[in-house]
């Protein structure tokens, strides 16, 4: 579901197709989006995303989330393999297929004001969610959790895509994340689009039922990890205690048995 039925195929190609690379076998980033904590963190950065009015008007009217969420989560994962583990011009061309599908995203939200995906400040706000977001949820569910210097290592890396993407200064250490994650707080809001795909992401999703609890198990997670403000915002509820004696060892269950599941592929050809 989260590769599409194009994944063995691009797999192989991502994985195995000889070249250099953006980033090395010993890079942070690597470690972090090659690990199941990515189910976590990846739920996490679109309730979070949400709460910027222009980037969830711009989701709502251009990215067919309801109409084909599996499609977008698809083009989502494969962008973030092609980038992280392949070739330095299979990811460019990654990038510039991005770039030019934000160049015809554009529009007005509901309160008039108008937006558009190429706009620096609002890809920014994008990029540094979702860092924060599979960085949290790696160093709380991923395998081989890293020091300090593996997350800024992290941040760093992550700030190769976001330049090509054409985000202008992006953050490159934990510091600097956390201030512009603060400096972003007075623009959020939870509009009632933010609300619908709340409701979407963790109450109604696209999910045969046998897949529904663990899925469940890992959206209780991904809300777990929100700041307590987004929480508010989006009226879920802070339960710290069923939070930390039920959904974190069930989080853990879960991401260990995908990564059971899905075992890492190793890479064949670096330059």
């Amino acid at each position: 579901r989260v590769a599409g039925p194009a994944g063995p195929a691009n797999r192989a190609r991502i994985h195995g197709a000889p070249g250099a690379r953006w980033f090395g076998p010993d890079r942070p980033i690597r470690t972090v989006h090659g690990d199941a904590s990515m189910f976590v963190g990846g739920l996490r950065a679109l309730l979070l995303q949400s709460l910027h009015p222009l980037a969830m008007a711009a989701v709502a009217a251009h990215s067919g989330y309801r109409g084909d969420p599996w499609g977008r989560l698809q083009r989502t994962s494969t962008f973030l393999a092609e980038t992280t583990f392949g070739t330095a011009d299979d990811a460019q061309i990654a990038v510039d297929r991005v770039r030019s599908v934000h160049r015809h995203v554009l529009g007005t939200t509901t309160a008039g004001d108008s937006y558009h995906a190429s706009d620096p400040h609002l890809l920014t706000w994008v990029h540094i969610a979702e860092v924060d977001s599979f960085l949290r949820a790696h160093q709380l569910y991923g395998a081989h959790p890293l020091n300090a210097e593996g997350c800024d290592g992290y941040v760093a890396d992550t700030a190769r895509v976001a330049q090509a993407l054409g985000i202008e200064n992006p953050p490159r250490n934990q510091s600097e994340l956390a201030d512009r994650l603060a400096a972003y707080r007075p623009e959020l809001r939870a509009t009632q689009e933010a609300r619908d795909a709340t409701l979407f992401i963790l109450l109604h999703p696209p999910l045969p039922w046998i897949a529904r609890s663990p899925y469940a198990v890992l959206a209780a997670a991904a809300v777990s990890l929100l700041p307590p403000w987004a929480r508010n915002l989006l009226s879920l509820p802070c339960l710290p205690h069923i939070e930390e004696i039920l959904v974190r060892p069930a989080g853990h269950a879960v991401t260990r048995t995908i990564r059971w599941a899905m075992p890492a592929p190793p890479l064949r050809h670096v330059e």
